[in-house]
């Protein structure tokens, strides 16, 4: 194995350093994108259950639910904003959407960057080792067939080994993609579960809605009193 990364030549240093960095990735991020961890089972459930038996959640409870997962840090925040009305819960558990997504998406843009340029560098390789042959032919003849046997094997290991590196790295950050996006829809279908059970079974503050309706009423009943006073004053008149 050394003698070939040897005979590819100065190139294969960056190509081993490419692989190395897009195996620690992928080890890493297929630890860290499980669905088990991320958007654990019956959490929503078992928030609403809670709700319905003591009628709220401590702040206390609500933050341990938080730093635990990433969907329990965007329901735990939408039950945290819940008592200022459903507008300002929706706005906040799509602010830490928003950013647990991005958490996820850490390091994935490296293993496209390294799927790009491995075969670059590959390509650079069959270039120079190509170069190399023929500076072993000058005037038609061989000068040295070591250096022509040396720019054929830099070709082709360089080649191969741009293209061992990238595609495994490129299904991997297609992979990786998908499995965010089904996460994220996931957030979106947990969030949107909540607030309907929110509405469902009542629990769901409404002081802040009611609020404007009760001052217009309160206008509107004052208007007749006003008119039959003003006809009272007429007819005395």
């Amino acid at each position: 194995m050394w003698e070939l990364v040897k005979a590819g030549g100065w190139l294969m240093t960056p190509i081993v350093a490419c692989s190395i960095l897009a195996l620690v990735i992928i080890i890493e991020r297929s630890h860290t994108l499980q669905f088990s961890k991320i958007v654990p089972s019956r959490l929503r459930e078992q928030l609403i259950t809670r709700l319905r038996e003591n009628g709220d959640i401590g702040r206390t409870q609500l933050m341990n639910v938080k730093e635990k997962t990433a969907l329990g840090d965007i329901l735990a925040t939408g039950l945290l904003y819940r008592q200022y009305g459903l507008e300002s819960m929706t706005m906040h558990m799509q602010n830490r959407a928003s950013v647990q997504v991005h958490q996820l998406e850490k390091n994935i843009n490296m293993l496209g960057t390294i799927g790009a340029i491995a075969p670059l560098l590959g390509l650079l390789g069959t270039v120079l080792g190509i170069i190399s042959s023929f500076l072993a032919i000058t005037d038609g003849a061989m000068q040295d067939p070591t250096m022509l046997a040396a720019g054929v094997s830099q070709a082709l290991i360089t080649t191969a080994a741009g293209m061992i590196v990238a595609i495994p790295a490129l299904v991997a950050y297609r992979y990786f993609q998908r499995r965010i996006i089904d996460i994220n829809a996931q957030f979106e279908t947990q969030a949107g579960l909540m607030i309907q059970e929110l509405y469902d079974y009542q629990l769901l503050d409404n002081t802040h809605a009611a609020t404007p309706v009760n001052s217009m009423t309160t206008i509107d009943e004052r208007v007749p009193d006003r008119l039959n006073i003003d006809k009272t004053n007429m007819a005395t008149m």
